[in-house]
């Protein structure tokens, strides 16, 4: 069999560095499968709650890695609708189109996908990709962006706009359609609603974009950083409430004549600021948790004030997308400049910088750093 060598980051154990080596990958598709060559990859908090040892569980060794964009080098048999040399957005929840969630129209919740893609294997339940001394090397959440080549699924990959440069389309494959998505799908926002969004990271900015992008009446976003907040006026609020300098709820009883939100979106994935986004709705509202927590955490909430007060705590997972649906949608949005993406991207690295980026996001420094294969 034919394989691609290529440089790879590898997961080998928590609170240490990536290590980046030469791999191998067949150069030719099983059937219903593509090879992709990466030309860009986000760097993302799920990433670095793996690399600190937030998340368990993790096998290795794995290349990190999940919010990626190239292009199609080889398709395997059974694959009509793809082509050699069609861009596309990487998606880390493949879906099977025909497992009951599929058909209902919630492929982010696919069982296949939660069954391999969640256990960094591909639907057979094997591994793509092959290290230096011939042990097999997982991929993260099925795609292992983090590397030159990955061979996916085919629903792993879904065409976009050409028009869109790579650097920006990755980032739709996570942390765009995370936070527009827990917007506009999960949320399903009204004009009339006032939307809080509480944490101003790459999720965050883009839930603000996307309460922009359906028109909500007000847009309020919180943070502990002034910079980050001038960054989601940028985006779209309407008002910034520092959290160490502000009280979240009583600012927002000021904001809303007493009333709340009708929808609070949490991009961190702290206990605390998942029960301060419920503790601000008004009567009726909806917190939408869109962060992503560290293993074993747990929230507290009142459930007679649940059902007395008809509120709502969602969990979205990926912005509950449809990716097919989504993904060229959202490029469409960028490339008419309905959406901002270019801003997101503060800094773009080469794959041996991949360490230093991640030591960058965890003092907070800019919003996304891309890797540019």
């Amino acid at each position: 069999m034919t394989t691609i060598e290529f440089q790879a980051a590898v997961f080998r154990a928590p609170n240490t560095p990536l290590t980046v080596e030469t791999v191998s990958i067949p150069a030719t598709p099983p059937p219903g499968e593509v090879l992709v060559r990466l030309k860009a990859s986000g760097l993302c908090h799920s990433d670095l709650h793996v690399i600190v040892g937030e998340w368990d569980g993790i096998p290795t060794p794995t290349i990190l890695g999940h919010e990626g964009a190239g292009v199609v080098e080889a398709v395997g048999d059974g694959v009509t609708d793809l082509d050699v040399g069609d861009h596309v957005v990487l998606t880390w929840t493949p879906s099977c189109g025909r497992c009951r969630y599929c058909v209902s129209g919630r492929p982010v919740l696919c069982d296949r996908a939660a069954e391999h893609s969640a256990n960094h294997v591909s639907f057979d339940g094997g591994t793509r990709v092959t290290s230096a001394d011939g042990e097999p090397v997982y991929s993260f959440a099925g795609l292992g962006t983090f590397g030159e080549y990955a061979v996916l699924p085919r629903s792993a990959a879904v065409a976009v706009d050409r028009a869109a440069p790579f650097e920006q389309s990755a980032l739709v494959g996570c942390a765009v359609t995370t936070g527009i998505g827990a917007v506009v799908n999960t949320a399903a926002v009204r004009p009339t609603d006032t939307v809080l969004v509480i944490g101003c990271g790459g999720v965050g900015l883009n839930a603000v974009q996307g309460a922009r992008l359906v028109g909500a009446r007000r847009i309020i976003a919180a943070d502990i950083s002034d910079q980050k907040l001038e960054q989601a006026r940028a985006f779209g609020a309407h008002e910034v409430i520092n959290t160490t300098t502000e009280d979240l709820g009583e600012r927002i009883a000021q904001i809303t004549d007493g009333r709340g939100v009708e929808v609070a979106v949490e991009a961190i994935g702290l206990p605390q600021t998942i029960e301060a986004a419920y503790g601000v709705l008004a009567r009726g509202g909806r917190a939408i948790v869109a962060g992503q927590v560290a293993d074993g955490v747990r929230v507290s909430i009142d459930p007679f004030v649940m059902s007395d007060q008809e509120l709502s705590l969602v969990g979205s997972n990926y912005g509950s997308s449809r990716p097919d649906i989504d993904f060229p949608n959202l490029v469409d949005h960028y490339l008419h400049r309905r959406i901002d993406l270019d801003s997101l991207v503060t800094g773009v690295i080469g794959l041996d910088e991949i360490n230093d980026g991640f030591e960058e996001m965890k003092h907070g420094k800019g919003i996304r750093t891309v890797v540019a294969y």
